[in-house]
């Protein structure tokens, strides 16, 4: 298990209530301290936390990480971003975080004036199997945290930018809670239990558009005709549900009102392409609609493929090698040479089948059903300047293996939707 260690009061408390519980239960238990840079004490937190985790005896690692500050994101959820790819990009069963009670209540009136909808206001989930996510505090105040730090004596870290109103949580923590609380005692756990409630029902929506895949999904993709046949609330719940099941964040109902009409209303030759998060765009081809990822190539030429079992394409995908005997790219023609990786220019002409004559690339791609934001960015295999391979169609004539001969195919593995780039 790794623990998310800022050194703050929360993760401080949740490091020594899990030293404690390793002394009885069979369980590796490592710290991570995710050293953000944008404060003057940095430095000085992932000291604190290397000399605390040293004298608890609990391996530490410290990942230091680039916030983007122009990102438009705003630097809360730049940092969080940062954080959260650091932690579970490290080898863990899980990851636990020392989000509490307050911590809950916050994230719900944040939630509810952005006007999320259900999954928004269900908050954070105690256990999160699809992040691999543990909060065994949520249900812990802040209070009962800090009197049983000071109790055990334990020292702790402040983040002075705790203070600063400029952020939205910041400014309900100091502002807006102490005021809720002069008439509303327990406003927090009451908060808290409405994001438990929340949660129940969003539970039950998931289960519903599960039902709705069975007949609307198959292979990650949507048949439009189907999902028509859903009443709206029941579709964009299932487009929800779906979005959600690549890690991608929940569009606002105007876009998601957007991706029904355009899915539902555009004519079947109609080019459809909807925005969903950065690089991430719905598209839809011959009644299917599917999530694709197209970040500008930065570099259309120049690359080779050298004998690896996989080749990674800048901003596009990967090339994977499988071998077979009589089928695929003769490897005993090749003679040392290697292979060359461009993408289309246009006008491009192959024939992977002797008994049918040369035809554009344009003619291939339709007759496999390669959808047509997919044919631009689909690696082409080059030996010199004659083009021997090309990813889902075939080899050309000439260059396949014969029958005892050792083959090898390259075939294309596009970014999947929510992967880094």
């Amino acid at each position: 298990m790794l623990l998310a260690f800022s050194g703050g009061l929360d993760s401080r408390v949740l490091l020594q209530l899990l030293v404690q519980a390793r002394a009885n239960h069979d369980f590796v238990l490592e710290a991570m301290h995710v050293h953000h840079g944008l404060s003057p004490n940095a430095d000085q937190w992932a000291e604190f936390c290397a000399a605390e985790c040293l004298r608890l005896e609990v391996p530490f690692h410290c990942a230091h990480v680039h916030v983007e500050q122009q990102s438009g994101m705003g630097i809360e959820a730049s940092a969080r971003r940062a954080r959260y790819a650091a932690l579970l990009a490290h080898h863990a069963d899980y990851v636990l975080l020392a989000h509490h009670q307050d911590d809950q209540a916050e994230t719900l009136l944040l939630q509810l004036l952005r006007g999320a909808g259900a999954k928004g206001l269900a908050g954070m989930a105690m256990h999160d199997p699809s992040r691999r996510l543990l909060r065994p505090l949520i249900d812990v105040s802040r209070t009962e945290l800090e009197a049983y730090a000071r109790q055990a004596g334990l020292q702790w870290v402040e983040d002075e930018s705790n203070l600063d109103m400029r952020y939205d949580r910041n400014f309900l923590r100091h502002a807006v809670f102490p005021v809720l609380e002069q008439r509303y005692p327990a406003a927090k756990s009451t908060l808290a239990r409405s994001a438990m409630h929340m949660a129940e029902a969003m539970a039950l929506l998931d289960e519903l558009a599960a039902l709705d895949a069975a007949s609307v999904i198959a292979d990650g993709k949507v048949n439009v005709e189907s999902l028509g046949m859903l009443s709206g609330q029941r579709a964009r719940n299932l487009l929800r549900w779906w979005l959600a099941s690549y890690g991608l964040p929940m569009p606002g109902l105007p876009r998601l009102q957007e991706m029904l009409q355009q899915l539902q209303h555009a004519g079947d030759e109609a080019i459809i392409k909807v925005r969903v998060h950065e690089a991430s765009y719905l598209r839809r081809y011959r009644g299917w609609a599917s999530l694709s990822v197209e970040p500008p190539i930065p570099d259309r030429a120049g690359l080779q493929w050298q004998g690896e079992n996989s080749l990674l394409l800048p901003a596009n995908g990967q090339l994977l090698a499988r071998y077979d005997v009589a089928n695929g790219l003769a490897m005993s023609r090749l003679q040392g040479r290697k292979l060359g990786i461009r993408y289309r220019n246009g006008g491009e002409r192959f024939k992977p089948d002797a008994k049918r004559p040369t035809r554009t690339l344009k003619q291939l791609y339709q007759e496999a059903n390669i959808a047509p934001w997919l044919r631009e960015r689909l690696p082409l295999v080059y030996l010199d300047d004659e083009l021997v391979l090309v990813p889902g169609i075939g080899v050309a004539e000439g260059w396949q293996a014969r029958p005892g001969e050792q083959g090898m195919m390259l075939d294309w593995q596009p970014l999947q939707p929510g992967s880094p780039y």
